[in-house]
């Protein structure tokens, strides 16, 4: 078994219900370790059918001082961002250099290679990404891309540099940052880790099956966007970044359209850091599904 060397941290809202509990069913498929950050009114809910040594219960002040980035106050959700601070605190005060940070909608991981997207069921894709990243001195952020962004039948560079990186994300934790932004704030930590010079890396090679945006209960999709529609998280990233986003209407929504070609660090290699002459393949093996692991 290859499992991540840095703790992974699920957040979570609205979703205790087995069905809707996507990524921790991922990861215990894939006997992954994982923490996950629920609010106290929700904890018994979640104690039901969680293991209990698990759970995080986010402490109210992060939720208090989170820095929503608009005048509205308590009037509606203050989203996922506190809890995500929690989580790089956390993580921090373990002594961990980089944390994992998930959201709680996606189904499974894959590894895309020869045109084929196989389904890991261990942590090999997270390690390797994680030893691809301590590589460099400048690198900041990096994840997964969306498996449904990636075609098989269609080639992918292994990784993209310098763009945003969405739902499961690989954070270095000294970086002078925190999320902040009621909506998109993962779109506006990577465009501030980029406006600064440090370098993201999504990784085509490696893939997440998130569920797309107001399918599942719970969590934003409960306290945005049935409410309110995409028009409200896409024009925060606007005036937050007025510089290089704009509004555009697509698929019958509103969403933000970021030019991220503006960015062009380079990877820099640490000192003493040695490439690997062939390829690391982390123990995986290519073998044919037999059956739906539960």
């Amino acid at each position: 078994m290859m499992q991540p060397r840095f703790p992974v941290y699920i957040v979570s809202k609205g979703r205790h219900d087995f069905r809707r509990r996507l990524t921790i069913r991922a990861l215990d498929a894939m006997r992954t370790p994982y923490q996950v950050i629920v609010e106290e009114q929700e904890r018994d809910l979640y104690a039901m059918d969680c293991d209990q040594s698990r759970l995080l219960v986010l402490p109210s002040e992060y939720q208090q001082r989170y820095d929503t980035c608009d005048d509205l106050g308590d009037s509606k959700s203050r989203g996922p961002g506190a809890a995500r601070n929690f989580a790089w605190d956390h993580a921090t005060a373990a002594g961990a250099p980089w944390h994992w940070v998930m959201d709680d909608n996606i189904y499974h991981f894959y590894r895309l290679n020869q045109n084929v997207k196989a389904w890991v069921t261990d942590g090999a894709t997270l390690r390797a990404m994680e030893d691809f990243c301590l590589r460099y001195a400048n690198v900041s952020m990096a994840g997964p891309n969306y498996e449904s962004l990636t075609p098989r039948k269609i080639a992918h560079p292994p990784f993209r540099l310098n763009t945003r990186i969405y739902s499961c994300n690989l954070i270095r934790n000294d970086v002078p940052y925190r999320w902040r932004g009621r909506y998109n704030e993962d779109t506006d930590l990577s465009l501030r880790m980029l406006k600064a010079g440090w370098v993201t890396v999504l990784f085509n090679a490696f893939l997440q099956d998130k569920v797309r945006t107001q399918v599942v209960m719970g969590g934003n999709t409960s306290d945005f966007y049935l409410q309110e529609g995409t028009l409200p998280k896409s024009q925060m990233v606007v005036q937050l970044h007025p510089d290089c986003a704009r509004l555009v209407w697509r698929f019958g929504r509103w969403h933000h359209h970021v030019n991220y070609r503006q960015f062009r660090q380079k990877l820099v290699l640490r000192r003493g850091v040695q490439l690997p002459n062939g390829p690391n393949e982390y123990g995986m093996v290519l073998k044919r599904k037999t059956a739906l692991t539960k």
